[in-house]
């Protein structure tokens, strides 16, 4: 046994000593011109320039201007039994919604919307439906159904419908819901998950992302994330103001009077913010 302890030792030691004297020529060396460095994404600066009251009920999943009109759509989770599903138009000077239309929060969930062409199109949570009303006298015209598991956020480009479902992809539909294409959201490569509500400013696709306080900036030709919000310090703001205050989700873009307004569930406040867009 000792025997084949000084043997074993022996044959290491010249392996080790064979490598010391006689190193192998054809080792390659790393190739470290390969390496990328990955960019980070552009932080987009915002300035504060008007703070709103906020329906403190309002459990925000659409928020859009149109005619110069805020309009925001609402959902009503089952543990907060104060909220609802609907969507109307905003007053300003208290944060109240007037109503328009109010869907059985017992069957549906209210999520995003969007206007398009005279037509307020609403979707839902899990239902799988859109429903969709005359813009001016808000009466129901139809309803759609969509293959997504799934109804978060809406807008348009002024053509067509994008949807959000939750995941990292944007559904494109026409007017009657067909869908026309997907758009793969991603950020140096990877998948941007949780896309929530949406807004079209200036030929890009703004999304919040769900249960974070950052707003990206989309590139709807390549789906590529080319900038971003931070809105932390409005969301602590917010829940200094109230402890209610849940996720950040909303933005809404006025292009009449240049306007942005951002907000979040059941916020007490919208705030609206300037930067370059």
């Amino acid at each position: 046994m000792n025997y084949l302890k000084i043997s074993t030792a022996i044959v290491i030691a010249t392996i080790f000593s064979s490598c010391e004297t006689d190193k192998p020529k054809d080792i390659k060396k790393v190739d470290t011109s390969t390496i990328v460095e990955v960019p980070e994404t552009p932080i987009i600066s915002y300035t504060l320039v008007n703070t709103y009251p906020h329906d403190l009920n309002a459990f925000t999943e659409g928020f859009l201007f149109h005619e110069g009109k805020l309009y925001e759509s609402t959902g009503a989770p089952e543990n907060l039994p104060q909220t609802k599903s609907l969507f109307g138009i905003v007053d300003l000077k208290n944060g109240k919604i007037d109503t328009k239309v109010e869907i059985d929060k017992s069957i549906y969930f209210g999520e995003g919307i969007s206007i398009l062409n005279n037509k307020i199109y609403q979707l839902t949570y899990k239902n799988q439906t859109a429903f969709v009303y005359d813009a001016k006298t808000y009466k129901p015209i139809g309803k759609y159904s969509y293959q997504n598991r799934e109804g978060w956020g809406l807008t348009n480009d002024g053509k067509n419908l994008i949807m959000s479902d939750g995941s990292n992809y944007l559904t494109y539909f026409d007017q009657n819901f067909n869908v026309t294409k997907t758009l793969d959201v991603s950020e140096n490569g990877y998948a941007v998950d949780y896309l929530n509500e949406l807004e079209y400013i200036h030929g890009f696709i703004y999304a919040n992302i769900y249960q974070s306080h950052e707003i990206v900036k989309i590139d709807p030709s390549t789906g590529n994330v080319v900038g971003k919000l931070d809105l932390t310090s409005l969301f602590q703001t917010s829940k200094t103001k109230d402890i209610n205050s849940l996720e950040t989700n909303g933005i809404a873009y006025d292009s009449i009077s240049d306007k942005i307004l951002v907000t979040g569930k059941m916020w007490p406040s919208m705030y609206e913010i300037k930067f370059q867009h």
